[in-house]
Protein backbone atom coordinates (compact mmCIF):
# COMPACT_ATOMS: atom_id res chain seq x y z
CA UNK A 1 0.00 0.00 0.00
CA UNK A 2 1.37 3.45 -0.80
CA UNK A 3 2.18 6.04 1.83
CA UNK A 4 -0.89 8.20 0.48
CA UNK A 5 -3.40 5.01 0.64
CA UNK A 6 -1.72 4.13 4.01
CA UNK A 7 -2.39 7.95 5.51
CA UNK A 8 -5.93 7.73 4.33
CA UNK A 9 -6.70 4.40 5.72
CA UNK A 10 -5.69 5.33 8.98
CA UNK A 11 -7.75 8.87 8.70
CA UNK A 12 -10.68 6.75 7.86
CA UNK A 13 -10.21 4.56 10.51
CA UNK A 14 -10.13 7.56 13.58
CA UNK A 15 -12.93 8.81 11.96
CA UNK A 16 -15.36 5.82 12.51
CA UNK A 17 -15.90 6.18 8.63
CA UNK A 18 -14.02 2.95 7.67
CA UNK A 19 -15.71 0.46 10.33
CA UNK A 20 -19.38 1.94 9.19
CA UNK A 21 -18.45 1.67 5.46
CA UNK A 22 -16.93 -2.11 5.91
CA UNK A 23 -20.14 -2.75 8.08
CA UNK A 24 -22.63 -1.65 5.92
CA UNK A 25 -20.87 -3.45 2.83
CA UNK A 26 -21.73 -6.84 4.63
CA UNK A 27 -24.84 -5.66 5.90
CA UNK A 28 -25.63 -5.43 1.90
CA UNK A 29 -23.94 -8.40 0.91
CA UNK A 30 -25.96 -10.02 4.28
CA UNK A 31 -29.52 -8.89 2.89
CA UNK A 32 -28.85 -9.70 -0.82
CA UNK A 33 -28.24 -13.49 0.12
CA UNK A 34 -31.90 -13.34 1.06
CA UNK A 35 -33.34 -11.37 -1.42
CA UNK A 36 -31.84 -12.47 -4.16
CA UNK A 37 -29.92 -16.28 -3.57
CA UNK A 38 -29.48 -17.86 -6.84
CA UNK A 39 -26.52 -16.13 -7.54
CA UNK A 40 -24.91 -17.27 -4.44
CA UNK A 41 -26.21 -20.91 -4.85
CA UNK A 42 -24.19 -21.12 -7.88
CA UNK A 43 -20.67 -20.19 -5.79
CA UNK A 44 -21.38 -23.31 -3.23
CA UNK A 45 -18.68 -25.56 -3.57
CA UNK A 46 -20.53 -29.08 -4.49
CA UNK A 47 -18.11 -30.99 -2.08
CA UNK A 48 -20.39 -29.35 1.19
CA UNK A 49 -23.11 -31.66 2.79
CA UNK A 50 -26.39 -30.40 2.45
CA UNK A 51 -27.87 -28.04 -0.45
CA UNK A 52 -26.70 -25.18 -1.73
CA UNK A 53 -29.06 -22.63 -0.72
CA UNK A 54 -28.78 -23.91 2.81
CA UNK A 55 -25.33 -22.53 2.11
CA UNK A 56 -26.47 -19.05 0.71
CA UNK A 57 -28.20 -18.24 3.96
CA UNK A 58 -25.98 -19.01 6.02
CA UNK A 59 -23.46 -17.80 4.60
CA UNK A 60 -26.04 -14.19 4.74
CA UNK A 61 -26.54 -14.78 8.20
CA UNK A 62 -22.90 -14.44 8.99
CA UNK A 63 -22.74 -11.29 6.85
CA UNK A 64 -25.23 -10.36 8.63
CA UNK A 65 -23.48 -10.96 12.08
CA UNK A 66 -20.32 -9.65 11.15
CA UNK A 67 -21.66 -6.56 10.17
CA UNK A 68 -23.47 -6.22 13.18
CA UNK A 69 -20.11 -7.07 15.46
CA UNK A 70 -17.59 -4.89 13.24
CA UNK A 71 -20.51 -2.14 13.73
CA UNK A 72 -20.35 -1.70 17.52
CA UNK A 73 -17.17 -0.79 18.80
CA UNK A 74 -16.88 -3.16 22.00
CA UNK A 75 -17.05 -5.78 19.32
CA UNK A 76 -15.61 -4.05 16.49
CA UNK A 77 -12.22 -5.97 16.52
CA UNK A 78 -12.96 -9.55 17.24
CA UNK A 79 -15.78 -9.12 14.72
CA UNK A 80 -13.12 -7.37 11.87
CA UNK A 81 -10.58 -10.34 12.13
CA UNK A 82 -13.57 -12.82 12.39
CA UNK A 83 -14.49 -10.83 8.58
CA UNK A 84 -10.58 -11.09 7.45
CA UNK A 85 -10.89 -14.87 7.98
CA UNK A 86 -14.38 -14.88 6.78
CA UNK A 87 -13.21 -13.19 3.02
CA UNK A 88 -10.52 -15.63 3.11
CA UNK A 89 -12.58 -18.95 3.77
CA UNK A 90 -15.00 -17.44 0.69
CA UNK A 91 -12.11 -16.90 -1.76
CA UNK A 92 -12.40 -20.75 -3.12
CA UNK A 93 -16.58 -19.86 -3.65
CA UNK A 94 -15.24 -16.92 -6.30
CA UNK A 95 -12.76 -18.86 -7.51
CA UNK A 96 -15.97 -21.15 -8.58
CA UNK A 97 -17.41 -18.41 -10.05
CA UNK A 98 -15.20 -17.12 -12.20
CA UNK A 99 -14.58 -20.81 -13.50
CA UNK A 100 -17.85 -21.59 -13.94
CA UNK A 101 -18.82 -18.46 -15.65
CA UNK A 102 -15.89 -18.66 -18.64
CA UNK A 103 -18.49 -19.01 -21.20
CA UNK A 104 -21.02 -16.35 -19.94
CA UNK A 105 -21.60 -13.15 -21.99
CA UNK A 106 -18.35 -10.81 -21.28
CA UNK A 107 -19.82 -8.87 -18.61
CA UNK A 108 -20.33 -11.13 -16.44
CA UNK A 109 -17.47 -13.05 -16.78
CA UNK A 110 -15.20 -9.87 -16.84
CA UNK A 111 -17.50 -9.28 -13.33
CA UNK A 112 -16.44 -12.89 -11.65
CA UNK A 113 -12.83 -12.62 -12.76
CA UNK A 114 -12.64 -8.83 -10.93
CA UNK A 115 -14.07 -10.17 -8.12
CA UNK A 116 -10.99 -12.34 -7.38
CA UNK A 117 -8.17 -9.87 -6.88
CA UNK A 118 -10.73 -7.68 -5.16
CA UNK A 119 -10.68 -10.27 -2.46
CA UNK A 120 -6.88 -8.93 -1.16
CA UNK A 121 -7.78 -5.54 -0.47
CA UNK A 122 -11.22 -6.63 1.34
CA UNK A 123 -8.98 -8.67 3.68
CA UNK A 124 -6.54 -5.56 3.89
CA UNK A 125 -9.54 -3.37 4.84
CA UNK A 126 -11.20 -5.69 7.62
CA UNK A 127 -7.70 -6.64 9.01
CA UNK A 128 -6.95 -2.59 9.21
CA UNK A 129 -10.11 -2.25 11.17
CA UNK A 130 -9.22 -4.47 13.57
CA UNK A 131 -6.00 -2.57 14.03
CA UNK A 132 -7.71 0.53 14.26
CA UNK A 133 -10.67 -0.30 16.96
CA UNK A 134 -10.26 0.31 20.70
CA UNK A 135 -8.34 3.71 19.96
Amino acid sequence: MSRTADRTAARAARTGRSPRLLAGLLAGAGVLHFAAPKPFDATVPRALPGSARGWTYVSGVAELALAAGVAHPRTRRVAALATAAFFVGVFPANVRMAVDWRHRPAPLKAAALARLPLQAPLVLWARDVARGAGR
